[in-house]
């Protein structure tokens, strides 16, 4: 039985990549993009609940959500105890991905930087991790393939070591490099190795947003107007769009090119400490104040007297001390609806400093999610509608907040990310913008682009169907 062929597909991932500013503000300033653009479909894509690297990448690519997956963002409870955090990781990933499914199919496939592909599985391929890799743990599949990059790009570099550093202009450097090495390693694999499936996700982009919105963007709290980094963006993206003609030009002409963000950038307001208004609503019961604000897993909390706690990030999680499941639980699971909903509503109504309104929005696991597979949060929150990062530090005696507690940081993550979805010239069903896909659409495309069956449980469409 001869073997079967698939047309090529080249995936390129731009880790936070907003819509507003490639497609609306610059995009005449990025010629390969924009040609890509006028080649097939493009637009919004909008994210998972919460629009975060760890899950969306995995979200994307299995076409399921984050309770499908029970990862619900980089940290995850692994029990109901009060220190039971875990990394988040590749072997949490139990749903096939695409370049699973088709290289059970029989095609070769390639990944390079896909963030929660450590460590690093066995595929029909070549498998390079991505964020987040422990420090000096190896990260490809198969082992050698690490020496072999190094010696091709001059070291490659999986993610800078700190992006939330005062140090901007060494981070600009770091971020430049790491993108140069990036798609030098993708030019080769792709020209050296054998593949039908290619993926490479970049995380410069993100990186980049969370050290430098600020210079850029006149409405942010923070921003200088006229200030020398005013244009550093700008200038990546240009930058960062020869990198992908450079790309481009050395794939087969019968390639699909795609080219996806699993969630957008936008400014930061400020921060809620989350627990300091736990505490100052009647929540949460320390058992002393800390002389200087600590994390909150480092606080002494009088949990008999505590029915809910936070935890930090981009968004907040808010956890129920319910009597039964935690071990000093004080809410009667016959309440937990109605603790649940209480601080619902409360958390909606929260305002900044001055008393405005910040339109902060609470979502429960269930009604977003398939299902809730390991632990949840009970209350996922956005506050100020990803306007403000949840702050989860204890001590601070405050409840806003401008400066972050794990570093200088100027961006939240927004709901859209993009897509564009470029067939081999002439063989788009339609060119057009279309911003009403979603992060799950992307998985069903690819695999029907490829002619491999799509499992009936993938939440996407076939964004290219006709």
């Amino acid at each position: 039985m001869p073997q079967k062929t698939y047309p090529p597909i080249a995936v390129i991932g731009l880790d936070c990549a907003p819509p507003e500013l490639v497609f609306d503000a610059w995009i005449e300033d990025l010629p390969n993009l924009q040609a890509l653009t006028r080649r097939g479909l493009y637009g919004k894509l909008e994210s998972t609940i919460p629009p975060i690297t760890v899950p969306a990448w995995m979200c994307m690519m299995t076409s399921r959500d984050p309770g499908t997956l029970g990862i619900y963002g980089f940290r995850n409870r692994k029990d109901h105890s009060y220190t039971g955090l875990g990394f988040a990781s590749s072997l949490m990933v139990k749903e096939p991905t695409v370049y699973d499914l088709l290289g059970e199919e029989g095609a070769r496939v390639i990944t390079l930087g896909v963030p929660l592909t450590w460590p690093p599985k066995p595929v029909n391929g070549l498998m390079v991790s991505g964020f987040p890799i422990p420090p000096d743990a190896a990260f490809t599949n198969p082992p050698e393939l690490q020496a072999e990059l190094d010696a091709a790009v001059g070291g490659y570099i999986p993610d800078v070591k700190e992006f939330r550093t005062k140090d901007k202009d060494g981070l600009l450097d770091q971020l430049s490099t790491m993108t140069r090495r990036r798609f030098a390693a993708a030019r080769h694999l792709v020209t050296r190795h054998q593949w039908d499936f290619f993926m490479m996700v970049e995380m410069a982009t993100d990186r980049l947003h969370h050290a430098f919105w600020s210079d850029m963007d006149p409405a942010h709290p923070k921003h200088v107007p006229a200030n020398p980094r005013e244009r550093v963006i700008h200038d990546y993206y240009v930058t960062l769009d020869a990198e992908i003609g450079s790309l481009l030009a050395v794939l087969p002409e019968e390639t699909l090119v795609a080219v996806v963000s699993d969630h957008g950038a936008k400014k930061m307001d400020g921060g809620i400490c989350f627990n300091e208004w736990l505490i100052q609503e009647g929540y949460l019961t320390l058992k002393s104040r800390p002389p200087s604000p600590v994390r909150i897993g480092q606080a002494e909390i009088d949990w008999s007297r505590t029915i809910a706690w936070g935890d930090g990030g981009y968004y907040g999680r808010c956890f129920i001390n319910v009597k039964g499941r935690e071990p000093e639980g004080t809410v009667e699971p016959a309440d937990y609806e109605a603790v649940r909903n209480d601080l619902a509503r409360k958390l909606e109504a929260l305002t900044d400093e001055a008393g405005r309104p910040i339109g902060t929005r609470v979502f429960r696991p269930e009604s977003v999610y398939e299902r809730c597979n390991n632990i949840p949060p009970d209350l996922i929150v956005y506050f100020g509608d990803l306007n403000w990062r949840s702050v989860g530090t204890v001590g601070t005696g405050r409840i806003w907040t401008h400066e972050n507690d794990t570093g200088p940081d100027d961006a939240n993550h927004s709901q859209h990310g993009l897509y564009v979805l470029a067939p081999p010239a002439g063989r788009a069903p339609r060119t057009a913008r279309d911003d009403t896909a979603r992060i799950y659409d992307i998985a069903p495309t690819l695999l029907s682009y490829a002619g491999a069956p799509v499992p009936r449980a993938m939440l996407g469409r076939n964004l290219l169907s006709p």
